[in-house]
């Protein structure tokens, strides 16, 4: 199903934040509710984040303006006629809600699928209303839902599977990460941030600390900016409380709002912070809460709400957690972690420790966590980095995994064809650079040598592939991300596509073979000025530059990748096509030959170009010996075969990790611009 309009019912601050972020990403909005006045405000609202959004450069003025302009206030629910997805966002009163759904279900188009956005009541519930069940699905948004990523879809009993696969694709055209969740109260996040934010209270109320130690103690141990108690004040303490008096009713003593929440919502004051954290209690405050984490968490998935990989995602990305609670379980150990939730069991009868838990810890070993994923559809195998908190970048335990995902697809007789793609706004953000930093640090560059050597092995797997290969380019792609990309047998660009080559900006060059198969699908010259200046190729560039076979929207990108790959007509990137290059790319061509190179690059002979002074400009930004190794790199390589190729990126490995130039870049990253020194 194409779709073209969403509705959005309710112009609170969710309804307009929605409404907002689905017009950024293209989609018509009608965006409704009950009084002209609401609608105005909600507009409102979107006006003034967008030109929060103008002042920061995340938008121009124009871009504003035409966002503004697909959304479409009504007051009148005959114009949902028109919507091909709607989505409810009014305030939590279940009657309220299902008589919503009862109208919308008479009106809507026969394809039309109506979406919740509660937080409290039971999907399969709501959806019997709609009288429409197959066609109704839940969708929970987080706040600010223009800003946050995660949307929790939530299945009901009735909603079939057609329904689910387009909301899931809906949430990937407008930039969302979705987890998939099963219809029960709280779903995956609330189920256990609710009651985090309950046991802080429940910990003041018991004087185990005040509550500047409290949030101090919580903003300490999962390192967040604000604790519990500045993010109810925040939020709203009657959410708190509502909340965790609808997990309590479903689930016990345990989840019951503690004596002080309940005080606290009936003042209708806010939390005050009185005094100064006493740091000796920090421990006792944050073991606590960990214990309440884990319990909580262990015991969705034990129950088979989520996985254990979406858990971690939901605290990640929907709470900005620095870790999931599983990753912070095998940070702390499994003897700990049993620990922590056998100490919470004890104080709570309803709070048993999950058998799910209790076999990890006799098995004594870490939680295995899958950062990617496969599955076979259609002929189609699909493998998904998942770690879209890091940009998906690489390190050791992604390229094991991806290497395995890739073995098991390969051998299966089943798959035609294999397709790579990131999940979140990049597709792979490069390599991990802590890795590289701690190794030379450690004076342990083998492992350096190691991991390069795997990544080449890997992406020579790829493209000497039987079966073809199709990266999903639908986001950012920086170094070995677009080195990954360069390896499959084509690309599927989109309007958000975009490969870069940072390395010589941080003191390295491109090690995955960059610097052999950029030049032969775009000639020297132009990998060399990619690669010196870490210029971004955008869609457009690509496009100019003759990169690009198959282009289509986001939405379409699943479906074009099924078709090529069951079609077995997929073009070799390989296949120069003629193109006409702009003036620009044309100068940069003679710019960038091995003799200008040696005589306004590494020399310094004078010129009255500007643009070629210019570009000598931003080529001296970069690390010299990063950008002499790479020019021989592309020189002598470009004439070998691939696997050749990178071979010589191996052999120069040593020396470019060895340099001060490469440790001042790695370490300067995200902080200041490195100063090179040529050492």
């Amino acid at each position: 199903m194409d779709i073209k309009t969403i509705g959005i019912v309710g112009a609170g601050n969710m309804g307009a934040g929605i409404a907002q972020k689905a017009a950024q990403e293209g989609f018509n909005v009608i965006l409704l509710d009950i009084k002209d006045e609401f609608v105005d405000k909600g507009i409102s609202n979107i006006k003034l984040t967008l030109e929060e959004g103008v002042e920061r450069k995340i938008f121009s003025q124009k871009d504003a303006e035409n966002i503004l302009n697909k959304i479409k206030g009504t007051t009148h629910i005959t114009e949902m006629k028109r919507a091909d997805y709607i989505i409810e966002a009014i305030f939590e009163d279940k009657k309220i809600k299902k008589e919503l759904f009862k109208e919308l279900g008479k009106i809507v188009k026969d394809h039309a699928i109506i979406a919740t956005n509660t937080s409290s009541f039971k999907v399969s519930e709501l959806a019997e209303s709609s009288g429409i069940p197959e066609r109704f699905i839940g969708m929970h948004f987080f706040y600010h839902p223009a800003k946050n990523r995660l949307v929790e879809i939530i299945p009901g009993t009735k909603t079939s599977n057609k329904t689910e696969k387009i909301s899931k694709k809906l949430s990937k055209s407008i930039a969302k990460i979705p987890i998939i969740v099963k219809d029960k109260s709280g779903f995956c996040v609330n189920r256990f941030f609710v009651p985090w934010l309950n046991e802080s209270v429940r910990m003041a109320e018991e004087n185990i600390a005040d509550i500047p130690t409290i949030e101090t103690a919580a903003k300490k141990a999962f390192r967040i900016g604000m604790g519990p108690f500045e993010l109810m004040n925040v939020t709203g303490i009657p959410i708190a409380y509502h909340s965790t008096a609808t997990l309590g009713k479903e689930f016990g003593e345990f989840y019951q709002p503690s004596q002080l929440l309940e005080k606290q919502f009936k003042s209708g004051n806010k939390w005050e912070f009185l005094g100064k954290p006493d740091g000796s209690k920090f421990d006792l405050v944050s073991n606590r809460l960990f214990g309440v984490i884990f319990q909580i968490t262990t015991s969705i998935v034990e129950k088979g709400i989520t996985t254990k990989e979406d858990v971690d995602i939901g605290a990640k990305t929907g709470l900005r957690w620095s870790m999931g609670p599983f990753e912070m379980m095998n940070r702390f150990g499994i003897e700990k972690t049993h620990k922590l939730v056998e100490e919470l069991s004890t104080k709570y009868t309803d709070a048993k420790i999950p058998a799910i838990l209790k076999k990890q810890y006799d098995k004594k070993i870490p939680w295995d966590i899958k950062y990617v994923l496969s599955n076979v559809e259609n002929g189609v195998g699909a493998i998904k980095i998942n770690r879209p908190d890091a940009m998906n970048a690489l390190n050791e335990t992604i390229v094991n995994q991806l290497e395995q995902e890739f073995d098991k697809l390969s051998k299966n007789k089943k798959v035609k064809g294999i397709t790579i793609e990131g999940v979140g706004k990049a597709f792979v953000a490069g390599a991990d650079i802590k890795f590289f930093i701690k190794n030379i640090e450690n004076k342990t560059f083998k492992k350096t040598y190691d991991f390069t050597k795997q990544g080449q092995d890997l992406l020579l797997k790829i493209e000497n592939s039987d079966k073809p290969v199709i990266v999903k380019l639908t986001g950012l792609s920086l170094g070995g991300g677009s080195e990954l990309a360069l390896s499959a047998k084509n690309i599927i660009w989109t309007d958000k596509s975009m490969l870069g080559f940072p390395e010589t900006g941080i003191g390295i060059y491109p090690g995955l073979g960059g610097t052999q198969r950029l030049p032969k699908l775009i000639g020297k010259e132009l990998a060399k000025y990619f690669i010196f200046t870490g210029s971004f190729i955008d869609s457009k560039t690509a496009e100019q530059l003759g990169m690009i076979d198959y282009k289509c929207s986001l939405s379409e990108v699943d479906n074009l990748a099924e078709l090529l790959i069951n079609s077995g007509k997929i073009k070799d990137k390989y296949e120069r096509k003629e193109v006409t290059l702009p003036i620009n790319f044309l100068k940069i061509e003679d710019y960038l030959t091995d003799e200008n190179i040696k005589k306004y690059i590494f020399g310094e002979m004078e010129s009255t170009d500007e643009d070629l002074l210019k570009l000598r400009k931003i080529i001296k930004r970069k690390a010299p010996i990063a950008i002499k190794i790479a020019n021989m790199l592309i020189e002598e390589g470009y004439t070998k075969k691939v696997n050749e190729g990178i071979e010589l990126e191996l052999a120069n490995l040593e020396k470019i990790f060895a340099t001060k130039d490469a440790f001042e870049g790695l370490t300067s990253l995200g902080r200041k611009r490195p100063e090179f020194k040529g050492e």
